[in-house]
């Protein structure tokens, strides 16, 4: 049952970004190997399901390893609907595996808030209340790509999309937060086709809507090496990985920093 945080521990706000979302459980490794607690989580996209992973007690490394021997590609189920090319049937059962069926908010061991968007309504909407599942889908549903997930009246897609770093859950709850943004542009990279272009669009349409909510953040975690990798470089897992856990450590001071005001 989570409960409310202890005034001594740090929230994060996770941020989407296809594969380098793998970050963040390099992230999630440092902070943990360093005894810097973690009292409340806020995440987007492939940071809901990182987030959503550590709150119920998964420890980081392991879910990589999760992660390494999963077959992304089967992952998928072609459906060309009218709303999208991919289902997203084959990642909901694969998460009921690990997570179990019937997951609640209220079951996780720390508070955790996942936001989507509301397809329909065009806004942003947080779930950190009642079942788990369709919310932590609905949050990762990269619209056109994927059919959006319907829940509680809603058509839900990517969170990213309208908030690619969450601050707003956890600002109430008066912790220092730390935003980890994995979705830095790689402004020298080049786009030699339209896979790229494609990629480049959707990352400056995420990035538009973070640049207010950095500066909430009491410390920003945005690893300048990410910007070599691209959002399906799935393949590169444990780089990925070690470029958040680096950058995590040699920011140590900082982050003790934080706990000590």
């Amino acid at each position: 049952m989570s409960e409310k945080p202890a005034s001594t521990t740090l929230s994060l706000a996770l941020s989407g970004g296809g594969a380098r979302g793998i970050a963040h459980l390099g992230v999630l490794a440092a902070l943990d190997e360093l005894g810097l607690p973690v009292g409340a989580l806020a995440g987007a996209s492939s940071g809901a399901i990182a987030s959503t992973f550590y709150a119920a007690g998964f420890a980081p490394r392991e879910v990589l390893r999760l992660l390494q021997g999963t077959s992304i590609p089967r992952l998928t189920r072609p459906v060309f609907g009218r709303q999208g090319l991919l289902g997203l049937e084959a990642v909901g059962h694969l998460l009921e595996r690990y997570l179990g069926v019937g997951l609640r908010f209220e079951d996780l061991r720390l508070p955790l808030t996942l936001v989507a968007t509301d397809l329909e309504a065009a806004e942003s909407v947080y779930f950190s209340q009642g079942p788990l599942l369709l919310p932590l889908l609905g949050s990762a549903a990269v619209p056109i790509v994927y059919r959006p997930i319907e829940y509680q009246g809603r058509q839900l897609v990517d969170g990213g999309l309208l908030n690619n770093l969450p601050v707003e859950p956890l600002l109430p709850l008066g912790l220092p937060i730390v935003g980890v943004h994995c979705n830095p542009i790689n402004r020298e990279g080049r786009l030699p086709n339209l896979r790229r272009v494609v990629e480049r669009t959707l990352q400056i349409a995420l990035s538009a809507n973070v640049a207010s909510r950095k500066v909430q953040c009491a410390l920003l975690l945005e690893p300048p090496a990410l910007r070599q990798y691209r959002p399906l470089d799935f393949r590169k897992a444990d780089e990925l990985f070690e470029v958040g856990y680096r950058h995590t450590l040699g920011q140590e001071e900082a982050l003790r920093a934080l706990l000590e005001k």
